[in-house]
């Protein structure tokens, strides 16, 4: 990403026209700044909580954050410019919908950007969720008192806390890949297309006959074969109850990503 897709207003709105492409948001100009007044909180911008910048800023106020994130006029440390972006996008809330979802992935794509993750592993949506009423009250006080040192201090508390848990999570994974390619070694002669099919279920965990045959470069027969197995061995379970296009997930592994992800 660094290399090929550095972050620029272009890459924000062609993430946000992604993002809003279906469902909620999918009416409100998907991959366009507003060009109308929004407001958070409230029934109106006259009892709103929070004002964001009227439309003929928006631009502006994006071009400064565009170029604070490529460390103009100065370079700033990573994490310290993952925080301060975040709110400085909340705040300006450049688009009619979808602006706190693209807000949490714009801290990712920072840390990609700049070579801190290889890969998308850290984000802090779940973080946020579990602790709203503060993440929201912080919020709030930069704007008004202008207490950067609070948000800064409970946005690297959940960057601790999110990075614990993400490898606490991996360590589980490991140990269950471990203890399943284990258990497929005891079925003898059909272990091989087995354990081909364990590996390509850890990327991808949910799949259909089709695609195991995809991943694996093997029959339909033997890749059905191998389903069966495994879902004798409790590693895999069948997702739909029709025949045609079944769909089976890695049910201990859907399991330990979904750990602590409950509704609030």
């Amino acid at each position: 990403m660094k290399d090929n897709f550095p972050i620029s207003l272009r890459l924000i709105k062609e993430i946000h026209e992604i993002l809003l492409s279906h469902g909620r948001g999918s009416q409100k100009k998907p991959g366009a700044f507003r060009t109308s007044q929004n407001w958070i909180g409230g029934s109106r911008p006259g009892n709103a909580v929070y004002i964001p910048p009227p439309p003929d800023m928006v631009m502006e106020s994006m071009g400064q954050l565009e170029k604070f994130l490529h460390d103009d006029p100065v370079k700033t440390s990573l994490l310290l410019k993952a925080a301060l972006a975040h709110v400085q996008f909340e705040s300006i809330h450049p688009f009619l919908d979808g602006n706190g979802r693209l807000g949490r992935l714009l801290i990712t794509l920072l840390l990609c950007s700049e070579g801190a993750l290889s890969q998308p592993l850290l984000y802090l949506s779940l973080y946020f969720k579990s602790h709203r009423v503060e993440y929201y009250d912080l919020l709030h006080k930069v704007r008004i008192d202008g207490d950067w040192e609070a948000w800064v201090s409970f946005f690297l508390q959940g960057v601790e806390e999110t990075a614990n848990q993400a490898v606490n999570t991996a360590r589980q994974l490991v140990e269950l890949f471990e203890a399943d390619r284990k258990k497929i070694e005891g079925l003898g002669k059909a272990s091989g297309s087995a354990l081909r099919l364990h590996h390509a279920l850890q990327q991808s965990p949910i799949l259909t006959i089709a695609k195991a045959m995809e991943l694996t470069s093997v029959s339909f027969p033997t890749a059905s074969n191998a389903l069966q197995h495994l879902q004798g061995l409790g590693i895999v379970s069948q997702q739909t109850k029709t025949r045609r296009a079944k769909v089976f997930s890695y049910t201990d592994y859907i399991r330990i990503l979904n750990e602590g992800t409950e509704p609030l």
